[in-house]
């Protein structure tokens, strides 16, 4: 008798469905023009597929819906508050938490009381947000991430690790009271959601420690991280996702969080410390740009669905299920020799546009024009991770990343794996006339973040 596989499934039921637009080619090619081809510009009804991101985009669960009903809108002390902090406590073993409207409301707070004018943040590869949060408080994000994670082939199990040495380095050239923290993103978002090992985390910890320097984790997709500890690290395979979560946040000081991710809610955030000094701070200032220190910009029925969101992002079978599903997606563009980043990471698969558009060079936007083909071809929204993204630096020349890519996010319990087959059918067709597709120029661009709001045509 054969071994038959044992293949994961969804751990759920669907209850309720939302009818999607179907959209022809021409609407499709009007209504990339109408947005600049920016598909962030796009209108949700004109989207098919929408994997431009998994930020607030994922599915509540039925448990999730009931506490929405168990809203406590008290302005100040909502019981939802109080429920949510000891959720996090118990999940993340942070001391003190201060909620906030989403993910960059906690960096905005976090950058304004750690970082002075002069400071060095190193990190594991920038984020957008995080690092323009840096910026504007006066310090200067430094790359730490090693050297594997800019090579879109490279298999490297962990490409989301700090190279200790660069750290070393900067430590040394700049002293350690110039570096109020090292920035830690767990399944690193630019790299292609690859994931730092707990052993590395341990080594950057005591290193950390040595020298008097915080480790702030941006905690964004801690679960799916989990998850690849639990698959490629030695010690980890017994252990459940959530014991693993909390080791991970045991070695860091503090932690950033868009819920909008991993705890499965449409809006949310929180900054977590351990340190009462930074806490103490941080909730006179929450009071300044978000809300009153128990609510934090949020209503207290967001709260509860943030609290039991948290609870199911842990479970071993959601986050096998969740990773399954975007492992499922890259499989079937390499099937079809779409070039992506590898190993496929966790939230979503990576197409490496300098490999899929040679003959584009990078001032003229590959991964921003990919993405405007692959709407145009099958409806399916996904987004920019490269240039663009990477934005201007401070004197205003332009960032020039190493990996420009296109990412196609998949948020968690919302597509079938029918969806996945038309997905990678439409890289696939792209990739077919890859040869005819020209770039782009920027013909509008705002003055932060620009890949949100900038406008091109094609050449």
């Amino acid at each position: 008798m054969k071994n038959i596989k044992h293949s994961w499934a969804e751990p759920y039921k669907i209850k309720m469905v939302e009818l999607l637009k179907m959209t022809t080619a021409p609407q499709r090619k009007k209504a990339l023009q109408v947005a600049g081809y920016n598909t962030f510009l796009l209108k949700s009804e004109d989207v098919y597929i929408d994997l431009l991101t998994d930020s607030g985009t994922s599915a509540m669960s039925d448990r999730q819906w009931a506490g929405m009903m168990m809203g406590d809108e008290a302005y100040a002390g909502s019981r939802n508050f109080y429920h949510l902090e000891e959720v996090v406590k118990e999940t993340y073993g942070y001391k003190y938490l201060i909620p906030t409207h989403q993910g960059r409301g906690a960096e905005n707070i976090l950058s304004k009381i750690l970082i002075k004018k002069g400071d060095i943040i190193p990190g594991n590869m920038y984020f957008t947000t995080t690092r323009l949060h840096q910026e504007l408080a006066g310090g200067k994000f430094e790359d730490i991430i090693i050297d594997e994670a800019h090579d879109p082939e490279n298999n490297h199990p962990f490409k989301g690790n700090v190279d200790l040495e660069k750290l070393d380095k900067l430590v040394k050239k700049y002293g350690a009271k110039r570096i109020p923290y090292v920035s830690i993103a767990t399944s690193v978002n630019m790299a292609g959601g690859q994931p730092i090992s707990m052993k590395n985390l341990k080594d950057l910890r005591a290193y950390t420690r040595k020298h008097g320097i915080r480790i702030i984790h941006d905690m964004t997709r801690v679960a799916e991280n989990a998850y690849f500890i639990q698959e490629r690290e030695k010690g980890y395979d017994k252990k459940t996702i959530r014991s693993i979560v909390k080791e991970i946040c045991s070695y860091t000081d503090g932690a950033t969080m868009s819920a909008k991710k991993d705890a499965l809610v449409n809006i949310g955030g929180f900054l977590a410390i351990n340190d009462w000094d930074v806490f103490e701070e941080a909730r006179n200032m929450v009071v300044v740009y978000e809300g009153l220190h128990t609510y934090g910009g949020l209503a207290g029925r967001d709260m509860e669905a943030m609290a039991i969101g948290i609870g199911e992002s842990v479970s071993d079978d959601h986050i096998r299920a969740r990773v399954g599903q975007v492992i499922y997606l890259g499989n079937k563009m390499i099937e079809y020799e779409v070039p992506i980043v590898k190993p496929i990471g966790g939230h979503g698969i990576f197409v490496d546009a300098k490999k899929f558009l040679p003959h584009v060079p990078q001032d003229q936007y590959p991964a921003q024009t990919l993405a405007a083909e692959i709407y145009l071809d099958s409806g399916v929204r996904t987004m920019e991770r490269g240039i663009v993204s990477s934005g201007r630096k401070p004197n205003g020349e332009n960032y020039y990343p190493k990996l420009e890519l296109v990412r196609f996010t998949i948020p968690r319990r919302v597509y079938t794996q029918a969806h996945m087959d038309v997905i990678a059918e439409s890289a696939g067709r792209v990739y077919e006339r890859r040869k005819s597709i020209q770039g782009m120029k920027m013909v509008y661009e705002p003055k932060y973040l620009r890949f949100f709001q900038a406008k091109f045509e094609k050449l």
